[in-house]
């Protein structure tokens, strides 16, 4: 048998069980999806933003 396919046949050790998330958990996990996907929003804000002022630098300056 070969090292790479070794074990495989076999169930994953936590596939029987189910996963139960507690209700407190999700609100933290929610929170941390929304502030991260804020996070990225304000970053794509500032990017487009430094680069509007980089396109009215060069316009102006070839003006």
């Amino acid at each position: 048998m070969s090292m790479l396919t070794h074990g495989l046949d076999r169930p994953f050790a936590g596939a029987d069980r189910s996963l139960r998330v507690s209700t407190v958990r999700k609100a933290q996990l929610k929170r941390l999806a929304l502030g991260a996907i804020a996070l990225l929003s304000m970053g794509s804000m500032l990017t487009a933003l430094i680069a509007l002022r980089t396109a009215i630098y060069v316009w102006h300056m070839h003006g």
